[in-house]
């Protein structure tokens, strides 16, 4: 499969929806914690703003998410803006903050987390007065999320999000692309992270899996067991991120670009978050997905040379 299609009838710019979590990010370099850099980041926020790099004025991109009225999350939504995302759908609740996490780098610029999101509004997200409610989602054409957007959310609400989502596929009114991004620590255990992130599967139009998220999560032994597995969800149009090696389409598509490799890592943060906004945004504009494959992993390789969640 090459191409993608949107909804039909559309006579207005494309409205993309980025839902999920942003956060306070405190940096440190090497062993080093009396200087952290703060900034904010967050799986979807990121794909939302290289998206919104990418893609310019041919669409407008939203995040969707729940802040804190605290100095933080003002910040964030200054940030938001800042970045040319539409923030008309981010709720605020006075009686929560954003959630904090804390990031360290070795030399070869891999990552070690820690987290504090108990008291996350995010967590919150689409309940109103004890009522679900998607209705800031109603006016989108493409509904982009991870698998933390879901383990952030309560079962119950959790479980009328993928519905809502079946339903608005059905009628066709929305495309759906998801990310499995894996955190282990986000779910009570590996069988629940697989029962949720099925579901997310089976319910998408754009696949963006990791294929080191798919071993650690499902156990494939290899890329050809990953790739039958999605296919056999009926995810069959996407890309497989594989970091250096570069990504493979969901089906076969013929010979493919040659992917470079990064020219210098210094923190891969938000690699495939980059790669999955910049792809997209090639998508949306009209690319066969070869070029669109060649444009997400040029932004990750770049992406990789900064400290930080984006590249300067």
């Amino acid at each position: 499969m090459d191409s993608f299609s949107l909804p039909e009838k559309i006579d207005r710019p494309i409205k993309i929806a980025c839902v999920g979590e942003a956060m306070i990010e405190l940096s440190f370099a090497g062993d080093n914690l009396d200087q952290p850099n703060i900034a904010f980041a967050g799986d979807t926020l990121n794909t939302a703003i290289y998206l919104k790099r990418e893609i310019k004025n041919s669409a407008e991109i939203s995040f969707v998410s729940r802040l804190g009225t605290d100095e933080f999350s003002t910040s964030m939504l200054a940030f938001m803006n800042k970045e040319g995302l539409n923030t008309n759908n981010i709720t605020r609740d006075a009686n929560k903050l954003p959630g904090l996490y804390s990031i360290m780098t070795d030399e070869h610029g891999e990552r070690t987390f820690n987290y504090w999101r108990q008291n996350s509004a995010a967590k919150e997200l689409f309940q109103t007065g004890g009522e679900i409610d998607f209705s800031p989602l109603s006016d989108f054409d493409i509904i982009y999320y991870s698998a933390i957007s879901l383990a952030i959310l309560p079962v119950n609400v959790r479980e009328a999000f993928l519905g809502w989502l079946a339903d608005q596929r059905s009628l066709g009114n929305i495309r759906v692309a998801f990310d499995s991004n894996y955190r282990p620590a986000l779910w009570s255990g590996v069988e629940d992270a697989r029962f949720w992130t099925e579901k997310a599967w089976k319910n998408c139009d754009i696949a963006l899996p990791s294929a080191d998220d798919e071993k650690s999560l499902f156990g494939d032994r290899d890329i050809e067991q990953t790739i039958k597995r999605l296919n056999s969800y009926g995810a069959n149009f996407g890309a497989l991120k594989r970091g250096a090696d570069g990504p493979l389409p969901l089906t076969p598509i013929g010979e493919l670009p040659q992917f470079k490799p990064a020219k210098k890592i210094i923190d891969t943060t938000a690699a495939g978050d980059s790669f999955n906004g910049a792809f997209l945004g090639a998508l949306l504009v009209g690319a066969p997905i070869k070029e669109a494959m060649l444009k997400g992993h040029d932004c990750a390789r770049e992406t990789v040379g900064f400290a930080g969640a984006f590249a300067n």
